[in-house]
This record gives structure tokens, sequence and C-alpha cells, in this order.
């Protein structure tokens, strides 16, 4: 691994990434991450949201198959499924009007009924012991926030990657229970919640996947996704959520971008590459590795995409150690360590497209 590079101070978010050059396709794409230690949202959130509030304002009112939900009705479904987020949310909403937030802050910030996105993402939890979950998340370089938030909005330390300023795309809790979200391949949307605060949410409240899979048979989710968790005992689930549907699980230790083994959109399946990376994930995890061998099989193909330039390349490749409480971020030259009481700091890396 090459020595760590240089850090810049958290407050320096950059407000947008340089659009790529058309005529340079395979230029390196350089990016810091973000590390913030907030126990509860306050000037590090503050500064988050100012400087990706102008992107998120423009994504939520984007043309959509629905109009966005007025903030009556998203105040009342997220005290209505996760009122034990109300407190952590009215705190945000009063930083963001201090700096001249509106309304729209206000009814994004429930994630709610959220326009669609569909990220790649594939996922694999070794039961051990020691139980990890590794996953890379596959998507545009512009997209992704780029911040690791370590909180403890009720109390309990929860640390993982950062999505719609509040939100978690995979992320672990100090009882040991992780999550990793990756999409699930059918398309469309209907009335429910991002899944990222769905991932935000379970983190919060449950301290088992018995306890994470009870409360997903309750909650409406937006978008049909794969979400994969393990807790210390052993356990291991793959949840299948979607609009309108009852959840189904497995105990699949993996995941990609499809239900089970046949795609319902074979098409996106297909263009994703979503079957092969499965079928590679089982012999990968049916060999027993160890989680540094599994890693190694996350940084190299068909698991790891340089297709930034079309949205599916892998951004990251994130190692959870719920033993030892530690979030390792991984990239073919470096590696970056966090947890759950580490001290603000950035991290420089570089991203190579194919």
């Amino acid at each position: 691994m090459t020595a760590a590079p240089r850090r810049r101070s958290v407050d320096a978010f950059p407000r947008r990434m340089a659009p790529a050059d058309p005529d340079l396709p395979t230029d390196p794409i350089p990016l810091t991450v973000y590390g913030i230690h907030e126990p509860t949202p306050g000037p590090r959130w503050q500064a988050l949201f100012a400087a990706t509030w102008s992107g998120y304002r423009q994504w939520y009112l984007q043309r959509d198959v629905r109009p966005r939900p007025s903030l009556e009705l998203a105040e009342r479904m997220l005290a209505s499924h996760m009122p034990e987020l109300v407190p952590t949310y009215e705190r945000m909403i009063e930083l963001a009007q201090q700096i001249g937030a509106d309304e729209v802050a206000a009814r994004l910030l429930t994630l709610w009924d959220p326009p669609r996105f569909l990220p790649g993402c594939s996922q694999a939890v070794l039961a051990g012991p020691p139980t990890v979950l590794c996953r890379n998340y596959d998507y545009s370089p512009e997209l992704w926030e780029r911040v690791v938030y370590s909180s403890a909005f009720r109390g309990r330390s929860v640390i993982g990657n950062n999505d719609c300023l509040w939100g978690l795309l995979d992320g672990m809790n100090a009882d040991g229970l992780v999550v990793s979200l990756s999409f699930g391949g059918r398309r469309g949307s209907g009335p429910g919640f991002a899944v990222s605060l769905v991932v935000r949410y379970l983190l919060e409240v449950a301290s088992s996947v018995a306890e994470a899979q009870a409360i997903l048979q309750r909650l409406p989710v937006a978008m049909t996704y794969n979400l994969t968790m393990a807790d210390p005992a052993g356990t291991v689930l793959t949840a299948y959520v979607g609009p309108g549907r009852t959840p189904e699980f497995s105990t699949s230790p993996i995941a990609t971008n499809h239900r089970g083994e046949l795609p319902d959109d074979g098409d996106h399946a297909q263009r994703y590459a979503s079957v092969q990376r499965r079928a590679h994930l089982l012999e990968v995890v049916a060999g027993d590795p160890t989680p540094e061998q599994l890693v190694e099989q996350f940084l190299q193909p068909p698991l790891h995409s340089g297709h930034y330039r079309r949205a599916f390349g892998t951004v990251y490749t994130a190692l959870y150690r719920p033993a030892d409480g530690v979030l390792d971020l991984c990239w073919p030259d470096r590696r970056w360590r966090r947890g759950f009481h580490d001290a603000d700091d950035t991290f420089d890396v570089m991203l190579y497209p194919s």
C-alpha cells in the first residue's frame, strides 16, 4: 500500500466535482473522502448541508413519474414509521434554516417518496468468526457524497457511508449489526422511504438481524433493493424489499443487483453483469476466504468496475469488522480505517476509469 495521502480540513467540502473531460475518458479521477465524527447534527452536518444542498435540491425537484410529496404528508410518514428519528430530523431542519434553507429541504430530509436512483453494488458476508461484511459501491463519482459519518443520534454509536445527508449506503452500529444495500433489479418506484434512510433506521433501533427483519416487515420502501445484514452471533440475512410487496428473506450471504438467481429485468442484469458477479461471489464465498482474501476479490474484476463514465464504477470497497468496531475503506492502492470515535479527517484517493 502507498503512504497515506495528505489530509485537508473537513470544513472544505467541495461544492461540486469538475465534470469529466469527454475527450479524455481514461483520465484519473481525484477525490477527497471526508470523515466526520459528530454525535448529533451540529456544525459539521451544517457544513455538509451547505456544500451539497444545491445539488440535492436540483435532484429532489427533477421531473419524475410522480410529484414530490407535500411537507405535511412527508413529515406524517416519518413520524408514523420512524418516530425515533424525528428529534434528529427536527434538529437538522433547525440547522438548515439557520443558513437559509426553505421548505424543500424539510421535505427532502424526510426522504419519503424521493426521486428514483439505481446504484450497482456487490456485497458478501463471511459469518466467521469473526463476522465481516464486504461490499463494492458502484455508481457515478460525481453523485457519491464521499462522507463517512460517525454519530450517536440516539446514544448508540453508528458509522457508515453517508447518503442523502443522513441516510447510509452501508453501516454498522456499536452492537455489531452491519447492513449494506444494493439495487434489487426491478425498475419502478412507489410510495415509501429512500432505502438509505431505511439502513440508517435499522442501525439506530435494531441490535440484531432478527430485530432488523421484524422492522423491514412494516417499513414501506420506495424502490426494490437487496439488504444484506449480519450480527455478532453469526446470523446472516438478505432481504429483498420493494414498494407494494411483502419483503422476502433469504439466508444467502451475498447479493448483487437482482433478486435471487433469476433477474426480474434481464436487460438491466446483463448490462451491469449482475448474474456474472453473483456467480463469482458464490464461488469466492464457497472457498472460505479470509477477510483479506475477500477484499482482494472485491478489488478486481468482475466485482470491481472502472466504468465511471457510465455511472457504474466502483467508487469504494468497504470492509466492516464488527468485532473490532472498524470500517476499512479500500481501493486497489490504498486503505483508510475509520472507527466510531475517530476525529474528523480527510483522505485523498484516485479512481482509474477503464
